[in-house]
Formats: C-alpha cells, structure tokens, sequence
C-alpha cells in the first residue's frame, strides 16, 4: 500500500465552556457539515451538569477556524427518557444527506453494574429543518447474540443502492490487574438498503493488531478515485490514542498502514493523545477534525491533508 499522506495541524478550532448548564465540559467526536461557501456548521458532544452526553454544534468559517462564529447555544440531541438506551447521553456520530433528509446517527449511552456501560447505535432525522427527531424511542442497532456487548461510533455512506456502515462493536471485557473492568472493541461492517434496518454478518473491517491493542474507534471514511480510505482512532494498553490509516478496493477488506498518520504534540491540548478523526473535503483540500487530550476535554483541533 501507497503510505498516506501526512497532516499539518492548524491548530485548536473549539475549548469547552461551561456557559450552559448542559454544556459543562467536553467537546468529543466533532462531525463538519457545509452550510454555505466557506462556513461550517461543526457538531460535537459536551455533558451536563449529570455527566450525561449531549450533542450541540458551533459554526466555524474554515478559512479562519480558530475564530468562533456562532457558539453552542442549543441541543441538538439530548438524553433519552428514563430507562431507554440513551437516557444516560446522546453523542452524535455521523450525519449521512439522502432525499433531503439528514440522517443523524448517534451513541446512546446507558449506565451499567458490573460494567460501567452499555452503548448502542441511535437515529435521529431532520425532515423538514426544524430539528432532529429520534426515529424510534429504540436503537438501530444494538447487542445480539454474536455481538453480545455494545457497538458505538459509526460512520455510515450510501454508495449507489447500498448504504454502508463501519461501526465500533466491543468483543470482550476483561478485569484489569486494579480490579476494574475494561474494554476491547474494534471495527466491523455492515450493509442496509434503507439505511435504517442493517444486515450484520460479523465482519470484520479493522481488527487488532495484537494483543496489547485494545480500542480502535471512530472510522471516518470516504471514496476516493476507486478507493475507501479510512482514518481511525487506536490504542493500546501502554498507549493513548493515536490516528490511523486504511484503505480498501471494496470497502470491506482493509489494508492498514503502519503506526499512526497523526501523532500528538510536544505539549499542549493535544499532547496526550489525538483521537475520533473526521475526514472531509473542500474545495480540492482534505481536512480532518480530532479531539485532544483526554477524550475530547481539551476540545478539538482541525489539521490538513498535505501531499507526501
């Protein structure tokens, strides 16, 4: 495989504010979507004053992203009720436009006992741009008897007939030496006619690449001049997240680069890790958004695709 091409960072876009009592802390997984000529509108996850996950957005002008120019002043996507599979956060994952529709799909999360949580995949739509409205009070996808944990972070691309869908999905959960529980997850494949209803038969897009390696997360894909490419977030027990690289001739079987595409920086608010990639384009250029240290805390930050 051709090695990537490598990234320069631009900088910080977004820092946390806890201005709203819904917006405490955080700003995870930011997702861009053009508004008109050079604004975009960038959705990400903050939490409330219960911890819980809520999806908001800001508008940045890509030309000058570090200046702010609307701030987060609405939900986008809140909490479900009461015992529902997100009525511990709402965390937006990926916005797919089909039929003038936007197809919001997002992380619900739940609380657990003898693990600290369940997660599984929801949808919201905006029809008739008026705001989100959740599909069903119920995941789109969740657990089932050979996916027996959680699945999570999804990127999902309609391609001809075919929606496509690559999704976090956990494989085991295993006690540490300090005696809490964590997690292994990595990422598989699916396929839907409507985008709503999803074949899963198990496979397989990103795997481990050992036995140290215990999270691989967030795929941002898209298809370029014949070729899925697949930016991801990874890490292993002796290291935090790092950004990968992958690319593929049928979207299904993946070649994957060696080490990371993104490393962190000699100090600062991504000096820690750098995770949850989204990869988009404008105007002939590539750009990424990616969180920082410490899941999103410290915010997120946008870098450029340059040629190698």
């Amino acid at each position: 495989m051709k090695s990537a091409n490598e990234w320069l960072k631009i900088g910080r876009v977004y820092t946390p504010s806890s201005e709203y009592d819904w917006a405490t802390t955080h700003a995870s997984v930011p997702i861009a979507e053009l508004i008109e000529g050079d604004l975009f509108r960038i959705y990400f996850s903050t939490r409330d004053a219960k911890h819980r996950s809520v999806t908001t957005s800001v508008v940045m002008n890509i030309n000058s992203p570090n200046a702010i120019i609307e701030q987060p002043s609405t939900i986008v996507l809140s909490p479900g009720a009461l015992g529902e599979f997100d009525d511990s956060g709402a965390m937006g994952s990926w916005i797919t436009h089909h039929e003038g529709n936007k197809y919001f799909y997002y992380i619900g999360w739940n609380l657990g006992s003898s693990v600290p949580f369940r997660n599984s995949i929801g949808l919201s739509i905006n029809s008739n741009k008026e705001g989100f409205k959740r599909y069903s009070p119920g995941p789109i996808v969740d657990r089932t008897p050979f996916e027996p944990h959680f699945c999570a972070s999804c990127c999902v691309l309609k391609n001809a007939n075919k929606w496509r869908m690559w999704y976090l999905s956990c494989t085991e959960w295993f006690m540490q030496s300090n005696g809490k529980p964590e997690h292994r997850y990595h990422i598989k494949y699916a396929e839907s006619k409507d985008g709503i209803n999803w074949d899963r038969q198990g496979v397989i897009a990103i795997d481990y690449l050992d036995q140290n390696e215990i999270a691989i997360s967030r795929p941002s894909v898209i298809f370029d001049k014949g070729i899925w490419k697949m930016w991801f977030s990874y890490r292993s027990v002796d290291l935090s997240y790092r950004i990968g690289y992958a690319q593929s001739y049928d979207g299904i079987h993946w070649d994957r680069a060696k080490g990371p595409v993104l490393e962190v920086s000699n100090d600062g608010w991504d000096s820690e890790m750098v995770a949850y990639p989204y990869v988009f384009q404008h105007k002939g250029q590539r750009y990424m958004l990616y969180n920082g240290n410490d899941y999103g805390r410290t915010g997120f930050g946008l870098a450029q695709e340059v040629s190698s």
